[in-house]
């Protein structure tokens, strides 16, 4: 008799290369603040799809192969949690990819990774170097042409400051001297906030608006204590005048007898 062929045994694709987001604070610092700032921009978006420090597994059928970019953005995919990210089956390269650079992995960046993005699709390959110690500048970029990657114009301020205009995104990426990245929305020139950001800024929000209210409490007290005050001095009057007529009208009646 034909035995059955032997069910197929399911391919397991990792969640976890086992290394560690960042190397140093202002690495994680960036890449967390990426995340976090591009993920709010496109809160209402449920068409894209903003992670970071991820696996990417872009190979069917082969988990030895995978990439995981420190802050990516994938447009045309459902907006959701995900354990890992197999191209094959969302259809979707990234859009944008953000690497920060660190002592083991800047080479990479610059070499094998940026091989693998272009070879994926990603239109926007962007470097960033917190400490300003392993790439040509703090802050680089690439869009992807037919030729290859071709390295955008950066444009440098008279205080140091680089900065990178995404098509992709239609963000400015700004890099200030002895300051952190921030993304800017360059048609309000506002800087994008992280988590940690937009909630202090709430909290000075609701702050002022305690602030606010209180100083309207003591406003419409004062307001009431005044017009107290006016009704009790109007009825004080009035108490007067009152006085004053019977007075007349006293002295009258009295001058009216003696002149009779």
């Amino acid at each position: 008799m034909t035995q059955p062929a032997p069910a197929a045994v399911p391919i397991h694709y990792p969640s976890s290369d086992g290394k560690p987001m960042a190397e140093n604070d202002a690495q994680r610092d960036a890449i967390m603040y990426g995340i976090a700032a591009l993920t709010r921009r496109f809160k209402d978006r449920r068409d894209v799809y903003v992670s970071g420090d991820l696996l990417i597994y872009y190979e069917e059928g082969n988990p030895r192969v995978s990439i995981a970019p420190d802050v990516f953005v994938v447009f045309g995919v459902e907006k959701r949690r995900r354990l890992n990210y197999k191209l094959w089956e969302e259809g979707q390269a990234p859009a944008f990819v953000l690497e920060v650079a660190s002592p083991s992995t800047w080479r990479e960046d610059v070499g094998p990774k940026r091989s693998v993005y272009a070879r994926l699709g990603v239109r926007e390959y962007w470097q960033y170097d917190p400490l300003g110690d392993h790439l040509p500048a703090r802050l680089q970029g690439e869009r992807l042409a037919p030729s290859g990657y071709v390295r955008q114009p950066v444009a440098t301020a008279l205080d140091g400051t680089l900065t990178l205009r995404s098509e992709t995104l239609g963000l400015e990426l700004r890099a200030a001297p002895g300051r952190e990245m921030r993304f800017r929305d360059p048609a309000t020139g506002i800087d994008l906030r992280s988590h940690d950001e937009e909630a202090e800024g709430r909290l000075r929000e609701a702050e002022g608006r305690l602030k606010e209210a209180a100083a309207r409490r003591v406003a419409e007290t004062r307001v009431v204590a005044a017009e107290t005050r006016a009704a009790a001095a109007e009825a004080r009057a009035t108490e007067l005048e009152a006085l004053l007529r019977k007075h007349a009208a006293s002295r009258s009646g009295s001058e009216n007898g003696l002149d009779g």
